[in-house]
């Protein structure tokens, strides 16, 4: 998922904002979708981006805060959920590198 978002220490950061991209790994049991094929058998992609959404336009100044709303937020919404890996990539961190992004990865289990 690609954002435009306002995290970050700097005060420039929150002002001007920065491209995020967010990747959620899901862990939960299927079998009920694979047999039913209903999506109320499983978690529906689509909510799941609306709570990301949700929690990537509150400000945070460290990507760390952010990764775990992410991640705690999901788990909240959807009980079937057993875990979420979460990671968010700040695509030009204002570091003075030539970088492809800054990278925050966490793992919640309930």
């Amino acid at each position: 998922m690609r954002f435009h978002a306002f995290h970050g220490v700097l005060p420039q950061e929150r002002l001007v904002g920065n491209d995020y991209e967010v990747t959620v790994m899901m862990d939960c049991d299927i079998k009920a979708a694979t047999l039913s094929d209903d999506v109320a058998d499983t978690i529906n992609y689509a909510e799941a981006y609306e709570v990301v959404r949700q929690v990537m336009m509150e400000p945070c100044r460290l990507l760390e805060r952010v990764v775990w709303n992410i991640g705690a937020a999901l788990l909240t919404h959807f009980d079937r959920l057993a875990a979420v890996e979460v990671s968010v990539v700040k695509r030009n961190p204002p570091m003075g590198a030539d970088c492809d992004g800054a990278e925050v990865r966490i793992k919640v289990t309930r």
